[in-house]
């Protein structure tokens, strides 16, 4: 019988009280999530313009701790550590109530400035508008593809609260994964950078997340060759990070590192 199907009884785990702490915190933390993305959304989509003539390096030091600590996380010898004392179910949870943390404390203390330093109207700026929804979809779209259950923690906290085994993480590159590596990556550079109106506050962000972006691609590819070995580094042979780009750590790996 699929254990997915199994029917609930008072014998079920989901019936258990002793598991209330971590379906709340389940709940809790995708609730704080999809409002964080929310608030994510009309941050990045700027068109701002604030009065503040200083606070640039405050707005270095939040563009920065978010993208390191999301980084950090991620490394293997940092999660196989932290993984001692939090469970496999919940480790996807951390992780994303640490980035809706940091992603919430970039938002709230973020200085907007005066200084204006590109701003588009009519035409020009609907065309920003729509490239800037389009990065959105193309985003959650290479989620998708990627398992966004497995990003946000769903699906280890789902399998734990039916009493499930936490399942694998497939390794099936398709559609986009087809064409590039960094699918996710290259649709968050469009969120930075379509923007009709730029602020050298909102520089300095897209300044600090797109060396992001290309540091954290790196890493990610080390990542995976960590975690998958030859099928990975087989699929580095045949598809680049990114489209256009023909040597390098991010272009198409012939002989990757161990």
């Amino acid at each position: 019988m699929n254990r997915s199907a199994t029917p609930l009884t008072a014998k079920s785990p989901l019936f258990d009280l002793r598991r209330v702490p971590g379906v709340l915190a389940g709940l809790a933390v995708h609730g704080v999530f999809a409002l964080m993305v929310w608030y994510l959304y009309w941050f990045l989509k700027g068109g701002q313009i604030g009065n503040n003539t200083t606070g640039l390096w405050l707005d270095a030091g939040l563009a920065l701790q978010f993208v390191v600590v999301h980084s950090l996380l991620l490394y293997p010898t940092i999660r196989e550590r932290l993984s001692t004392w939090i469970s496999p179910g919940f480790y996807g949870l951390f992780y994303c109530l640490m980035t809706t943390i940091g992603l919430g404390l970039t938002i709230a203390f973020w200085q907007t400035t005066s200084d204006v330093l590109w701003q588009f109207d009519g035409l020009a700026k609907q065309a920003i508008d729509l490239a800037f929804l389009g990065s959105w979809v193309g985003l959650f779209y290479s989620f998708y593809l990627n398992g966004i259950g497995f990003q946000t923690g769903l699906t280890p906290w789902w399998h734990w609260l039916r009493g499930q085994p936490i399942p694998s993480r497939p390794f099936r590159p398709r559609s986009l994964f087809r064409i590039l590596r960094h699918p996710a990556y290259l649709s968050f550079l469009g969120l930075i950078w379509f923007t009709p109106v730029m602020t050298t506050d909102r520089a300095v962000l897209t300044v600090v997340w797109t060396v992001y972006v290309f540091i954290g691609s790196y890493l990610k590819d080390r990542r995976l060759l960590h975690y998958i070995g030859t099928p990975y580094r087989e699929y580095m042979a045949q598809v680049p990070g990114y489209p256009g780009i023909l040597f390098g750590p991010l272009g198409k790996v012939r002989h990757p590192a161990g």
